[in-house]
């Protein structure tokens, strides 16, 4: 191979390596890049059955997992990204029962209805429920066990609520 061929191929492959670029995450987010600001209205639990804590905790745990997994600037309302919505659902139910008609194991699932919007890619807004459940045994009470299963079911929530928002797979 001559001299100039072997230029010019060097020259075409650090051109093309150069020239293309990928964008990765570690969370999986695949956000526009016109997307500056997200806004998240706070949570209000309307469900029959009602936990003090369960509000809050959501809602600070859906601002935090936008924090830490985007660069967006958190705004009071009106965001180039938004979130609403209320929790419509917390429920405790037997899942196992023994021989003797008992139960042994809980499930406590907690549902919230999420309005998304995204300004710069409207295909991807929606308005859905999410639903995520923990189990327990039945020889604990509910509020004892509130501590434990509220901030492991509120992460799945928000974990899939995230993808659903910010991550196009």
């Amino acid at each position: 191979m001559n001299k100039t061929l072997k230029i010019f191929t060097f020259v075409s492959l650090l051109t093309l390596i150069v020239s293309c670029s990928v964008n990765y995450s570690f969370t999986g987010a695949s956000i526009s890049p016109e997307v500056k600001t997200y806004s998240i209205i706070d949570f209000p639990n309307v469900a029959p059955l009602m936990s003090t804590t369960l509000a809050p905790t959501f809602t600070t745990a859906l601002m935090d997992k936008m924090a830490r997994s985007t660069s967006l600037s958190q705004i009071r309302s009106d965001g180039d990204m938004s979130f609403e919505g209320e929790i419509v659902d917390y429920t405790s139910s037997p899942i196992a029962v023994t021989g003797d008609e008992y139960a042994s194991q809980n499930r406590l699932t907690v549902t919230v209805r999420v309005k998304f919007v995204n300004r710069f890619d409207p295909k991807n807004n929606f308005d859905k429920r999410f639903s995520a459940f923990a189990d327990y045994d039945n020889n604990k009470m509910l509020q004892t066990v509130e501590p434990t299963l509220i901030p492991e079911i509120v992460e799945k929530l928000v974990t899939d609520i995230f993808n659903a928002a910010a991550s196009n797979w």
